[in-house]
């Protein structure tokens, strides 16, 4: 194995390997902002006067943690699909498995554990897209678009 292909198979580990670390990093803090969020508004009577400020420090939270793979690898469109997926399939996971502990969860949340996966893996994919296409047109405006040049017949050389 050459040393060009070496050096390129051991960045590739290195992106998959953060991309997978962080994917379960996040997907860790989105189960701990879910089951503070649960244990908040069903098991702590005392914060019901405050609904409002805990929903919205959950959500903000929430949406705050959402956003660590898209912010961590803005340049990279597939790690950030990938390790945001894997924090989402976690965080799905355990929303499935609150289903069993927290009755109704589902019917009051409106959202199945199935929809939620794939609503995540859309804004996940749009924000991989988007990051894609940002890139292409970064790159179309600092390199210059040219067609390539053919030769005419009459410049071609001429082979007996």
């Amino acid at each position: 194995m050459s040393d060009s292909s070496s050096t390129g198979h051991q960045a590739s580990t290195l992106q998959s390997k953060a991309a997978l670390v962080t994917g379960l990093y996040t997907g860790a803090l989105l189960t701990m902002v879910m089951i503070g969020a649960l244990v908040a508004a069903n098991r702590l009577p005392g914060l019901e006067n405050r609904a409002l400020e805990r929903n919205a420090a959950s959500y903000s939270l929430f949406v705050l943690f959402m956003m660590i793979p898209v912010c961590r690898f803005l340049t990279r469109p597939l790690q950030m699909f990938t390790s945001a997926m894997i924090g989402w399939v976690i965080f799905v996971v355990t929303y499935n498995i609150a289903g069993l502990f927290f009755r109704n969860l589902f019917t009051v949340l409106r959202m199945s554990p199935f929809q939620a996966l794939l609503e995540g893996a859309v804004v996940y994919g749009v924000c991989a897209v988007g990051s894609w296409v940002g890139a292409m047109i970064l790159h179309a405006r600092t390199h210059s678009i040219l067609p390539r040049r053919r030769r005419a017949d009459h410049e071609a050389p001429h082979h007996p």
